[in-house]
């Protein structure tokens, strides 16, 4: 048969037809078996064993249609029917016309198919659906000051935070940090758009009212989904029982929630002992002072501390607070002999807190900071983070100690996992998402890490360090162009001069690599050595390299903490001098091997 009469006769006997049928047919009992199967539950095996079937079944149909013939005497071999009483056009077109219809029903469960999954990505997508989310999760919203002087922000954001505080001893309530919290203050964003961004299901939110004194606290629990009001209180209080007004919402806030209490509440660790509210006063302004992350403001900070514990010379928190200042001015600002000085400072003050609190969670977080740096006493360090944590399991700050001392000890695996829950618990903290691109660099992920960096920029475009560790994976990447550009991007400031010495390293010019290099140790030679150390490693000056770290060894220089997640000193992880440097902080040698162009 010659191949033009074969494909006529596959035309007259309908193998064409039939093909299409089969195929139509085939689609719809497919999609009958994987959506009636499960409602009876019946196993996946069998909807496999259908598909199976079908397509064995294709090649016998066309065979049988080749081969067979339906007449008006039943079905007979094409080879027995006469040309002149054959029925396959007849046929053909009663064929046609099933498939047609079949066709129809077809495109019509494909089209409510196409629907349903379209309406289903969108009911997944709305912001503050519940669907993964738990009912035990709340934010507290900074309570708005409508007192109509903005003097007394730092009261109603004293007191948001305290009751952030009080949520984060209950080990079965998922509470998120302030950080993250807090970008809302001023924000218009609606109940679901913040629930969404904060991963939570329940919002306190409310108003401070203080005048004179009296102060009027207007509390609201909103279900973030849809902006139900589930419960509100109003309490009106003489500012000297304020600190039972904290214990009291939080009270009331859990019952709503119905998860278990922690027993007949407390008076709130913000409350001083002897109830002295000038003491409370200072100490909230203090925090106000610390969160601008300034040398100014720090400063500040320990003048209002301090007065706080002259007024109550057995606060505790406000002790705690103090070494968290001493120890900033120490690992930031300052150098030599001053810095010295605020490390005592710092050491001393967490120690006092502890002697009148030794269950103040933040109490332990602060000693836990000075045994990293300046003692770089790891363990002992590692054990006071483990008690804050115990303390307080659903505050994000202790885990956060945690993920920092980890990566410090090149434990990467736990510093990610233990970084990732306190995200968790601060979704938009930037400070979380820089350690975290930190210990992605030190890991070699650096595409994980720039991605983890841009969104801590998208958070907080002018935070500082940011755009400087994108220059480090810049120059690591080899990209010259970009870690200029990133480099420029940088705040003014240390951090800056530090970006730039490293984006001119890979530069082709080299008399402006050497007077960025310059730059950095004219004016920050005191307080930042492990930066120009980390510098004379991407130049592949290795003798200089060491002798800077031991420099910032001399100097307790907190960036020793980056040591084992910094690549361009780990280059020099095989050399001699960088084991003995490790075994003298009490850090295991890494294992990683880093390269630089």
């Amino acid at each position: 048969m010659i191949p033009r009469n074969f494909f006529a006769e596959l035309k007259r006997r309908n193998v064409y037809k039939v093909a299409v049928a089969y195929a139509v047919v085939s689609w719809l009992l497919i999609q009958v078996a994987t959506q009636v199967f499960p409602f009876f539950e019946i196993p996946n095996w069998a909807v496999r064993l259908v598909v199976l079937l079908l397509i064995l079944g294709f090649p016998v149909a066309l065979i049988l249609s080749w081969a067979f013939e339906i007449t008006p005497e039943g079905i007979k071999r094409e080879s027995e029917v006469e040309p002149n009483k054959s029925i396959s056009t007849h046929t053909g077109r009663k064929i046609v016309a099933l498939t047609i219809g079949l066709a129809v029903v077809a495109a019509g469960l494909l089209a409510f198919q196409l629907l349903r999954g379209t309406s289903h990505q969108k009911s997944g997508n709305q912001p503050g659906d519940a669907k993964g989310m738990s009912e035990k999760s709340i934010a507290v919203l900074p309570l708005v000051n409508t007192s109509g002087d903005p003097g007394n922000d730092y009261f109603s954001d004293g007191l948001s935070e305290e009751l952030i505080a009080v949520l984060a001893k209950i080990p079965d309530l998922k509470i998120i940090g302030r950080s993250s919290s807090f970008l809302f203050k001023g924000k218009s964003d609606d109940s679901r758009t913040i629930g969404e961004k904060l991963g939570v299901a329940k919002l306190l939110e409310g108003s401070v009212r203080k005048q004179g004194e009296r102060v009027r606290i207007v509390a609201e629990l909103i279900n973030a989904a849809d902006g139900r009001t589930l419960w509100s209180d109003t309490y009106d209080r003489q500012l000297k029982d304020v600190f039972a007004v904290q214990s009291e919402i939080a009270t009331a806030v859990t019952e709503q929630l119905k998860v278990k209490l922690l027993g007949t509440p407390a008076k709130s660790d913000a409350a001083p002992s002897n109830d002295n509210l000038a003491a409370y006063n200072a100490l909230q302004q203090g925090t106000f002072y610390f969160r601008l992350s300034t040398e100014g403001g720090t400063r500040k900070a320990t003048e209002f501390y301090d007065e706080a514990i002259r007024l109550d010379p057995r606060y505790g928190l406000a002790y705690a607070n103090l070494s968290f200042a001493w120890r900033q001015l120490g690992a930031t600002w300052l150098g030599g002999a001053e810095a010295n000085e605020a490390y005592a400072k710092a050491r001393n003050a967490a120690q006092t807190a502890l002697s009148l609190s030794p269950n103040l969670a933040t109490a332990h977080e602060a000693l836990g900071f000075v045994l990293v740096t300046p003692d770089f006493d790891f363990a002992a360090a590692e054990a006071e983070f483990r008690k804050a944590e115990k303390l307080a399991p659903a505050d994000a700050g202790p885990k956060f100690a945690l993920s920092f001392l980890f990566a410090a000890q090149g434990r990467l695996t736990e510093a990610e996992n233990i970084m990732r829950q306190t995200l968790a618990l601060d979704p938009l903290g930037v400070t979380r998402y820089l350690n975290l691109a930190r210990i992605l660099i030190g890991d070699g992920r650096y595409d994980e890490a720039e991605a983890t960096l841009r969104k801590a920029i998208e958070l907080q475009p002018a935070a500082a360090r940011l755009h400087a560790y994108l220059t480090m994976i810049d120059v690591l990447r080899g990209n010259a162009a970009a870690a200029l550009q990133d480099a420029q991007l940088e705040p003014k400031g240390f951090w800056q001069d530090y970006a730039l010495a490293l984006a001119q390293q890979a530069q082709s010019d080299h008399a402006t690599a050497d007077a960025a290099l310059q730059k950095l140790i004219n004016e920050d030679a005191m307080s930042a050595p492990f930066q120009i150390a980390a510098v004379y490693g991407l130049r592949k000056e290795p003798d200089k390299m060491f002798e800077w770290l031991e420099h910032a060894y001399t100097e307790h220089d907190p960036g020793l903490t980056q040591l084992l997640v910094t690549p361009f000193i780990l280059t020099y992880k095989n050399d001699p001098r960088f084991a003995a440097f490790c075994q003298k902080l009490k850090l295991p040698a890494p294992t990683t091997v880093f390269t630089t162009p």
